[in-house]
């Protein structure tokens, strides 16, 4: 790990909308400034895309991104960008939904098989599904053999809140993060369903027999962890294999967790923040007897989603840092990492649009997918 860059005030000046909440433990919001200065630069990978949502890395260096009215696209490695790849599944593109991630299996180089997450049409409303399908990359591409294997459970007649984030675990099974569908919060500590939940599933969409409530009686054994209200950040950290997520508050309330087997974050009973009306949530409580901790959460929100670990050598800086996208916020914060906890916060491409996504490429440089300007964009850091 490369030395603390010296700290300095926090990069968050505005008053937080929770005025009389307080953090339970030191640094768990407000961290110090820690400026890594790495110099980058920018480059424009792709532009003129509609809402880019997610980034996956295929072997030969091309990118594949989704465009949340429905559309998956291949970035060429020559620059070009090819049409929509034919077959995706149907969306409902309203609100917040639409085609969403996109993630490689594991043996895809063999096997050509990816998942994606989306906002599936239903009768009585939509919500969050995942497909499986193999992408054909004859000119023009498609996806042959699509399946969905997993459906949120229950249907709703919302378009907010798919979370949808799809990571591998370690052991080769999909973790797919879910939201509330904003009019159900309630249901986010319910474990009759799938509402406000991560949940861990086989590549074939059946429920590991070692995930935590496969013998409780009236719980869905898909469920991994509960009390979410909206994730749209998740990754593995690549020390430890486990799961790190952020998902988004109302005023305040945006929390990066570890979500472990099993445990309860708290959503609606305890938070960080308010309702968007002002009001408390609920009883206003920020803890409460078997509710987890969020690690780090922000007051005022930056409104995450994408999330990446930075472990690269083309940036010795910058290992250890955990990078989140901000779309309220307009900026890619790097999170200082030091085991559990986040001891430094810096704020990159202030100002420049909301990052949807962010991932670290093959070679050590980072990519983002910025949804206001359409572009994927790629920060190469220099000597």
């Amino acid at each position: 790990r490369p030395p603390l860059p010296p700290a300095g005030p926090p990069v968050e000046t505005r008053p937080p909308n929770a005025a009389g909440q307080a953090p339970a433990f030191e640094g768990q919001t407000r961290a110090p400034s820690r400026r890594a200065n790495v110099p980058f630069t920018t480059r424009i990978v792709a532009s003129g895309l509609q809402s880019p949502w997610s980034i996956a890395f295929l072997p030969d260096g091309a990118l594949l991104v989704t465009e949340r009215p429905g559309r998956l696209r291949i970035l060429r490695r020559d620059g070009t960008t090819s049409a929509p790849v034919a077959g995706a599944p149907a969306v409902d593109a309203a609100g917040q939904g639409g085609l969403l991630d996109v993630t490689l299996d594991p043996a895809f180089a063999t096997n050509g098989l990816l998942y994606l997450s989306y906002a599936e049409p239903r009768a009585g409303g939509n919500g969050t599904s995942v497909a499986r399908a193999r992408l054909v990359r004859d000119e023009p591409a498609e996806l042959a053999d699509v399946q969905t294997i997993w459906r949120q459970r229950p249907t709703v007649p919302s378009g907010m809140h798919f979370g949808s984030r799809i990571v591998v675990s370690r052991e080769g099974h999909l973790f797919v993060t879910l939201g509330d569908r904003g009019s159900q919060r309630e249901a986010a500590r319910d474990l009759g369903g799938t509402l406000g939940k991560v949940v861990r599933i086989r590549t074939d969409g059946t429920a590991p027999a070692d995930n935590p409530f496969v013998d409780r009686a009236g719980a869905l054994p898909e469920i991994w962890s509960l009390g979410h209200r909206n994730v749209q950040s998740a990754a593995l950290n690549p020390l430890t294999g486990e799961l790190w997520t952020v998902e988004h508050g109302a005023r305040g309330g945006d929390e990066l967790n570890i979500a472990r087997a099993g445990k309860d974050y708290g959503w609606p009973l305890t938070t960080y923040g308010i309702d968007y009306d002002g009001t408390p949530v609920g009883a206003g409580l920020t803890s409460a007897p078997g509710i987890e901790q969020p690690v780090y959460y922000w007051d005022p929100v930056i409104a995450p989603s994408g999330m990446a670990f930075y472990e690269a050598d083309r940036a010795p800086a910058w290992k250890g840092s955990l990078f989140v996208g901000a779309l309220a916020g307009t900026h890619l914060a790097r999170l200082t990492i030091d085991g559990d906890r986040v001891v430094g916060e810096e704020r990159l491409l202030e100002g420049e649009g909301r990052i949807r996504d962010v991932r670290v490429g093959p070679e050590g440089t980072l990519f983002v997918a910025n949804e206001s300007r359409g572009h994927i964009v790629e920060l190469v850091p220099t000597p």
